[in-house]
């Protein structure tokens, strides 16, 4: 006999979890469950199917359905992303993966199986449409009643394929806790207003709304687009068409694909009568300098000034100059970066180039000044492959690395920051000589020792590097939020 359940499907794991656990419980077996999607024209007798006992099942199913309903918490992960499939046939197949889980308790580890494979495909699907969410979601704002004040108040409208509105409420509760705001969707709806998050499985209508934003992602898109760095099958991957209607900058993309190749063959001719400053000429000029007065042994202005001349590897040869640290020697903050650029290096000062300016306004945004940090990187020379006119970063080796913390070693001892904070995998290493994986260490205070706690967050220069529009965003709003926890973590009391 067939048993018939029927579901609202909208990404309730709740729902699916009470209707599976009755079936298991009875012994009723995956190919005796027919599930389907409740339609607005069911009735109240329609809602459910009778779950009494399978009189047929096997007393040893029956048994272990009863004792065992406990499942691996890897499971409940796995489900929680599948239930927001589209797919009607994800409940018929997490419901296979639960009646096999409680006779093959190791299931999910064999990457071969073919439910297992389903599901996991299932789980990227949802993965993906719950990336591109948080990607290209476009706020506008909505005008206060007159004679209203309060909070600003902003809509979006987006389409996802998956029903991961409820799934991805909470990470827009985070990013936009200071407004209030709605995302409204096909699939469901979700809005804060400064104290509840509240989310609906009903489905929404698209209104229209425009505002004065539109203009500014046009301006802003239009500003940060890379003729140079174009990969259009990549970006139409990574950015589909779909998405494009309800994204106000997109109808400058087919403008900037189809004038980026002048673009940059422009930027060349640019180039080529604009050459940066080259780096024997400053040091010409340095040797020129009148000597300055030797200061105090012991303090971190002699250790600069020892630096200058340092010879321990080979990067000094073609460096301009030593890049040290810079900022209060009291601070409580050290950021530690992994060596300077090429404007560093011209300008004799860490973080002022690209990657400096992202830097700078991830702290204006968390309210942090730079005045009261101390900046300096794992490596104090430039490293560099020349490519005609330019001098193209290269990563320094651990070699050199190691002969660089002499000196990082002693700008922690005469500095004392509270929390030391590492920007990528080389200020990682340089600081405990691990290689671990920036992922697993990232976002989380480390204690170093009684006196010291390491904070690891990616270097700005990885955000400057990410080809994808989208994940660039979602990545420099993750970096924004480390910084944000610099923050706290720098405001809590000392013991």
């Amino acid at each position: 006999m067939t048993e018939t359940c029927f579901l609202e499907g909208r990404g309730d794991l709740g729902e699916w979890r009470d209707a599976a656990r009755r079936f298991l419980v009875a012994g009723i077996e995956p190919k005796d469950i027919d599930w389907r999607l409740r339609s607005e024209e069911q009735g109240l007798f329609d809602a459910g199917a009778a779950l009494a006992p399978n009189a047929n099942a096997s007393p040893m199913v029956t048994e272990t359905a009863a004792v065992q309903v406990s499942v691996p918490q890897s499971f409940l992960r796995l489900a929680s992303a599948v239930i927001c499939h589209s797919d009607p046939a994800r409940f018929a197949l997490l419901y296979r993966l639960l009646f096999r889980l409680m006779s093959e308790r190791h299931l999910l580890e064999v990457k071969s199986d073919a439910d297992v494979v389903a599901a996991h495909r299932m789980h990227k699907s949802v993965g993906r449409d719950y990336h591109k969410m948080t990607a290209f979601v476009r706020f506008k704002e909505l005008p206060l009643p007159a004679g209203m004040a309060g909070r600003r108040r902003f809509f979006a409208w987006f389409e996802p394929d998956h029903f991961i509105v409820a799934r991805a409420a909470p990470f827009f509760q985070r990013r936009f806790n200071d407004m209030d705001w709605i995302i409204a969707t096909p699939h469901g709806s979700a809005s804060w207003d400064g104290d509840s998050l509240r989310t609906s499985a009903e489905p929404a209508q698209k209104p229209d709304i425009r505002d004065e934003t539109d203009e500014l992602w046009r301006t802003y898109y239009a500003s940060i687009f890379n003729p140079a760095r174009l990969k259009v099958k990549m970006m139409m991957t990574e950015m589909p068409k779909k998405y494009w209607k309800n994204l106000p900058e997109a109808d400058l993309i087919p403008g900037l694909i189809a004038g980026a190749e002048e673009k940059v063959l422009d930027m060349g001719r640019r180039q080529a009568s604009e050459p940066l400053a080259f780096h024997h000429r400053l040091q010409e000029a340095a040797a020129r300098a009148p000597a300055t007065p030797m200061a105090q042994a012991g303090t971190i202005d002699a250790l600069r000034q020892e630096a200058r001349h340092c010879s321990r590897c080979d990067l000094h040869c073609r460096a301009t100059q030593t890049v040290f640290g810079e900022g209060p020697v009291d601070a409580r903050v050290m950021i530690v970066g992994e060596q300077p650029g090429d404007q560093e290096d011209l300008a004799g000062r860490p973080f002022v180039g690209p990657a400096g300016r992202v830097f700078d306004e991830a702290l204006s945004l968390a309210g942090l000044d730079r005045r009261r940090l101390y900046v300096t990187n794992a490596v104090k020379h430039f490293k560099y492959e020349p490519r005609g006119k330019r001098r193209i970063h290269q990563r320094p080796n651990m070699g050199e690395v190691q002969q660089c913390r002499w000196w990082l070693t002693r700008e922690i001892d005469l500095v004392k920051p509270k929390l030391i904070v590492a920007m990528g995998a080389t200020a990682l290493f340089s600081l405990t000589d691990r290689k671990d994986k920036l992922e697993d260490v990232r976002g989380r205070p480390i204690v170093m020792d009684e006196a010291q706690t390491l904070f690891v967050t990616v270097h700005p220069s990885y955000l400057l590097r990410i080809p994808d529009e989208g994940r660039r965003l979602e990545e420099l709003a993750r970096f924004r939020e480390d910084v944000v926890n610099i923050v706290k973590i720098t405001d809590q009391p000392q013991s």
